[in-house]
């Protein structure tokens, strides 16, 4: 076993604190990855509070990991030492289902292996990138652009993949309208993404002072969802909503600005439902979709996209020692727009 130092969370809502605990050892398909970098994602805070259930403790949290390949395991093909690589939500699949043979392993039909907060098949718990480093298998490790710096890469293994795979999986380019919900880790993404494939896009916030960012990122237009006139004004424009808040809202307030057949995508995951109005979606043959991240080819093409089109997320570096003060300020929306943690700050 190989002993790694980290932060963890050691119970349901505790704040993190450092932790050492072991990696498996390298196997002959194996990464060793020594951490870099490693992205703050909302879901972090939501799994270290436990606020979707099923959480796992202790919880070493992060799955935006970027690092530098340290040891490879006797089989392994495509990566050497030194290489600088990526790791996303997931270290392992089933690989035998229909989702993971066509590369869609996000939709493993067993689930697919959690970063962290799930159970190998060793029945151990894994771990994720607040810590030193990590053993991944080959098949799910990816390779950075040279193009790309390792702290604004990192973002992009779970916020990128998330906003680029439904862009890509409903065709969303030229000549479409797209609204993007909230200008968070998300949504900042979403709209260089959709910039770059030629989309019309429009900024729904709550905030005003999200509006000079969001012009300055690639923003078209932008509207505050506070004001009962923008859902007026707004009515049947888009072809697409992507909606990135994490937040509880009233989704029925965005279906009307959708065009007939228009579909609104999720991919923020609030804590608390919302119920659905029937009528707005029948009568215009709308659409409410949900999207989760991508597989490993996919995530490798929007690392790609994203290093022609010179595309990183907008972020804050901060210390290990930051990331309990850094949680408080992701919940304030304090950020722009996604928190970066220097592994190199990990003593």
């Amino acid at each position: 076993m190989l002993a790694t130092r980290g932060y963890a969370a050691m119970t349901a809502k505790a704040a993190l604190q450092p932790f050492s605990f072991e990696r498996r050892k390298v196997g002959p398909q194996d990464v060793l990855i020594t951490i870099t970098h490693c992205g703050i994602c909302h879901s972090d805070i939501h799994q270290a509070r436990d606020e979707w259930g099923g959480s796992i403790f202790p919880m070493v949290p992060g799955h935006e990991i970027v690092g530098t390949v340290a040891q490879v395991g006797s089989g392994v093909k495509h990566f050497k030492t030194n290489d600088r690589v990526g790791v996303g939500c997931f270290v392992d699949s089933c690989r035998s289902c229909p989702a993971c043979r066509e590369g869609s392993e996000q939709y493993c039909e067993a689930g697919m292996l959690l970063t962290y907060s799930g159970r190998g098949k060793d029945g151990q718990p894994t771990q994720g990138g607040y810590s030193a480093q990590i053993v991944v298998d080959e098949n799910y490790v990816l390779r950075i652009p040279s193009a790309l710096s390792s702290a604004g890469a990192a973002p992009l293994l779970c916020a990128g993949i998330t906003t680029y795979s439904p862009l890509r999986h409903w065709g969303v380019g030229k000549y479409h309208k797209l609204a993007v919900v909230g200008l968070g880790g998300l949504g900042h993404i979403a709209v260089k993404i959709a910039r770059a494939m030629g989309t019309e896009v429009t900024v729904l916030s709550t905030s005003e002072l999200k509006r000079d960012d969001a012009k300055r990122l690639g923003a078209g237009d932008f509207a505050l969802t506070s004001l009962p006139e923008t859902f007026t004004r707004l009515q049947r424009r888009f072809d697409f909503i992507l909606d990135t808040v994490s937040a509880p809202h009233n989704y029925n307030d965005y279906v009307n600005l959708l065009k007939t057949d228009g579909t609104m995508i999720l991919v923020g995951v609030p804590d608390k439902p919302t119920l659905l109005e029937p009528f707005p979606l029948i009568l215009h043959r709308r659409r409410i979709a949900g999207s989760v991240i991508g597989g490993i080819r996919e995530t490798q093409a929007m690392l790609d996209f994203c290093a022609t089109h010179s595309i990183e997320s907008d972020i804050e570096v901060i210390p290990i020692q930051q990331v309990n003060e850094a949680y408080e300020r992701v919940l304030k929306g304090d950020v722009r727009f996604r928190f970066v943690i220097d592994l190199g700050s990990l003593k």
